[in-house]
Order: structure tokens, then sequence, then C-alpha cells
């Protein structure tokens, strides 16, 4: 058998039939089989738009080729003594636990949060009612800050191959779909991940993985540079290592871990708004019409310098999809965006952000717990000015010109708008940073102007570090780990599953 790899240019509403047809005109073969190893939507002529495809031929008719043997993920097993703990069930946390079972460590996972179709709904009564639960919310619960999200596995990561092909694989065997082994710009969707969570979950327990959940972190027990112990709301659990995955917004955990030593410093993050457009809008600017046949919606990608110190960038963007309210806390507002699979909803929104320092921000040099204060502070401001959970907002017009209009704004967003001067609530140096950005945004896309912004976006990357050692060892400790986004070294599903994937992989070859 030979083998052949191949680019063929398709129709965006190509079918399986067509795709044969294709491969058999381009190689001129009749008996063969194939399978799409990358797909990527080329959309630079708006009157050729269409879909780049590379796909692996394999036949007696080819002469020549070696079928390749793909990069894997090779997880030595042996029954070990050894009991782990991780805290977190979000991506960096399941995936490090899901590894080191695999291994063959007694791994114990908990999550201050509760299963995924509790944590579901309880996030349904807070959109329908105004009801926020402190344990299950768009933050906290199983699967963490992803799960209720788009669901994008992008990352720009580098040296994760075998990592990512893992966590691919691993989606793939619990239930996602295919495409996202090849896709270029691969997403679940949130109705998918709610399920292929409690999937995993199932498949971690069946390998002896213990899983407990509305279980909160509330303390560690060190000893000599060694923790020992962890004090949870379910009582105290005694472990060889632990591995903390604390996502972007468990501020108390931050700052426990402050307290018994671990060494954290504030660094970069990113601050802003979000903004959201009517779908069509996107799709007419992106594709030069309302809709594509054979593509869900269109998407962007947007990068501006800014004022010239700040950069600004769109985060997140969710095509087809909705502004929620993520909050973490009962006195704190915030917004973040999510979609389903197939992105078929009215909006598509995106956070505008700038990249700033919390250094900036307070004037001084903070320390890791100043920076955190000074995001919480940001987030009770927002909180106090709606008086609850209605998201303050305005045009994008509105907040170039610095003049609020009685503008009734229409959007996703399930609890309501306020209106409100986002550019006087906002630091001003990433305000003046959005503008120049917008401006630039509005440039490359037509229509962007007539788009709304909305709330607070402050969780697209955490605004501080732990000083760790390679593999996620915290600095003089012997076996505590921080890993994912919490650690400030990850953003995003891929990259901190990765992350937790690489700790577990350096934590089984240090014993094996």
């Amino acid at each position: 058998m030979g083998y052949k790899l191949i680019s063929i240019k398709a129709p965006t509403a190509y079918n399986e039939d067509m795709l044969r047809q294709m491969i058999a005109r381009q190689l001129k073969i009749r008996r063969f089989s194939f399978q799409v190893e990358g797909k990527s939507l080329d959309a630079r002529n708006k009157r050729d738009i269409h879909w780049l495809l590379r796909v692996a031929v394999v036949s007696d008719e080819i002469k020549g080729g070696d079928v390749p043997q793909a990069e894997s993920l090779e997880i030595p097993f042996r029954k070990r003594k050894e009991k782990i703990l991780v805290v977190g069930s979000g991506p960096a946390g399941f995936f490090a636990a899901f590894v080191l079972q695999k291994a063959g460590f007694n791994t114990t996972l908990i999550d201050r949060g509760s299963e995924v179709l509790k944590r579901n709904r309880s996030i349904q009564n807070f959109e329908r009612n105004g009801i926020f639960d402190p344990q299950n919310n768009y933050a906290f619960g199983e699967g963490g800050a992803g799960t209720f999200s788009d669901g994008k596995l992008t990352s720009r990561s580098k040296h994760i191959s075998k990592e990512r092909q893992f966590i691919l694989q691993s989606y793939i065997n619990a239930g996602g779909p295919e495409e996202i082994g090849y896709m270029t710009h691969p997403h679940l969707g949130t109705d998918n991940l709610i399920r292929i969570v409690k999937n995993l979950r199932q498949q971690y327990q069946e390998l002896g993985g213990e899983m407990l959940f509305e279980t909160l972190l509330d303390d560690l027990v060190i000893k000599d540079g060694r923790v020992v112990e962890a004090k949870t709301s379910g009582g105290n659990i005694s472990f060889d290592a632990v591995f903390i995955a604390p996502g972007h917004s468990a501020y108390e955990t931050y700052r426990m871990l402050i307290n018994r030593g671990v060494q954290f410093r504030a660094k970069n993050f990113a601050l802003g708004s979000r903004m959201e457009h009517p779908q069509e809008i996107i799709n007419l600017a992106q594709w030069g019409k309302e809709s594509l046949p054979g593509v869900k919606a269109a998407e962007y990608r947007l990068t501006s310098p800014g004022d010239g110190k700040h950069q600004v960038y769109s985060f997140c963007m969710c095509p087809g999809g909705m502004v929620v309210p993520a909050t973490a806390y009962a006195d704190t507002n915030i917004v973040n965006g999510m979609s389903f699979y197939k992105r078929d909803g009215q909006y598509a929104n995106a956070a505008c952000v700038a990249g700033l320092h919390p250094n900036e921000l307070a004037g001084k040099e903070v320390t890791a717990l100043e920076a955190l204060e000074l995001t919480e502070k940001l987030e009770k401001t927002f909180y106090r000015f709606s008086g609850g959970y209605d998201a303050p907002s305005c045009t994008i017009q509105d907040f170039l010109e610095g003049k609020l209009r009685a503008n009734q704004l229409q959007s996703s967003y399930p609890l309501g708008l306020k209106p409100a001067p986002l550019w006087e609530m906002l630091p001003q140096n990433g305000v003046h940073a959005m503008r120049a950005g917008l401006k630039d945004f509005s440039r490359k896309m037509r229509g962007f102007e007539t788009g709304n912004l909305i709330g607070l976006e402050s969780k697209t990357s955490s605004p501080i570090q732990v000083l760790r050692e390679e593999g996620g060892l915290c600095s003089g400790f012997e076996n505590l780990f921080v890993i994912g986004e919490g650690s400030g070294y990850a953003g995003g599903i891929i990259s901190s599953a990765a992350d937790g994937v690489k700790a577990a992989m350096r934590f089984v070859s240090r014993l094996h």
C-alpha cells in the first residue's frame, strides 16, 4: 500500500462523495481510503471562499510513501503506593489527575463545586432568576470555567504536540466530534462539553480515581517544605504530593497559598470589556454575505498596537454565541462569552482587552496580594454601579466619543444591560489603548463601530504568576505543584490541560 498527503481546495458545502471524487481526479486512482488531516477556511477572496483540506490517502495504486506514525503520549503504568491529591477539576486539574491515575497512582480529585449537571442547573437558574450560587457558576464547578465557554481548542503554546494529541483524542473518546482532530480552529461548544466532562469523569473513576465534589480546599499543613495534609470542607486529606489547579478566579485559594509561603509575583494581564454585534454584521464583513453554506458563522481575530504602549486585541471570540454573567463571587460583576456547538445564535461576541501591568494600575510596584486586590476592587465597582448583575454597557461609538446616549441596546446578555460610561469605569491607560484599538478594528471590519461594549472582562489572563520550577513544582517545596491558568503560565482549555499533563508526566518520570 502506498501513501500520499495532498492538498485540496473544496467548496464550503462539500460532502464526502464530492471529496472522494476530487481525490480520485487529482491522484488518478479508483481504490483508496482517506483521512482529513487538516481543514481551514480561506476567506481572503470574498468571491472565492473555500475550504483548504490536507488529506492523507492510502491506496495500492499509489507507489511508495510510508504511512507516518503520529507522536503519542506514552504513560508508563505500574501499580504505585503514592497518594496524590489534585485540587480543581478544570482542564489542568482533570488531565493531571487522569494521567496520574493512568500511571498507577492513587489519585483523589476534589472540586469546590458540584458535578456538571447540577452546576448547569444552577447556572440556568442564575440566568433566569438572578439567583447566584457561589458554589456553582461560570467559574466554579466540575469542568472549570472552560466548560461553559465556546470550548475553543486552539493554543499558541509551543512544544505540546504530544500533549495536545492526547487531550484531543481524550475529548473524542468521551464523545467529542472527530473534526476537532483536524480543524485549524476546533471547538466543542458548551452543550458538547457538559456531556464530555461527565464522560471523562466516569472514565477517570473507572480507572480507580476518586472524585469528591462540593469539597473546598481551606488550608495546607506544611512541614519543612513538604505539604503533608490538606484541610478541606469535607475533612482532612493526607497525601504524598498535591497538584493545585485553582483556575483564574479562586482568590481565597491564591491568598491561602501566598500566606503559606508559596511565592507569587505580579505580571502583565489583560483588561477590558466584551464586544457584541449581530452575527450578520460579522458575516458580511468577513464573507461579503449574510450566510455561507457549510460554515456555521464567521469569526475574527483582531490585534492593534493600541496607544503604542499597550497592545489591544480581541479574545475568546464566540460566533453565534452569547455574553454571560461570569462572576465567581456574589459581590462582583464580570462578563465572558460562550456558545453552543452549532454557533447559530443571533449575536457574535469577543473580549476587547488591553495588555496592562498591575504596577500601572497602582502607580507603584505591587505584590501579588496587591495585584489581586486591584482586580477584585474593580470587579466590585462594576457590581456596585449596577446594584447587581445587570451589565454596565454602552455602544462602541459612545466609548470612542466619551458621550453616553440614551440608547436601548439589544443584547444576548440574559440579566439585562445598564447604560454606563465605561470609559470612566475602566483604568484610563486601558481606555486610551482600547479607543485606539477599536478605531483600528473599525477600519479593518466594515460595520464594526456599530457594536456594543458590555461589562468588565477581567479574566482573560491572571494578574499574578507562581514561581515554580520546570514541571510545575513550586519553588521551595518538595511536593507542591500549581498548574494551569491559575499558575499564570497557561490560558485556555488546551494550554491549561497541557500544563497539567506535562506536570503529571514530569512527576511520573521522577518516580519511574
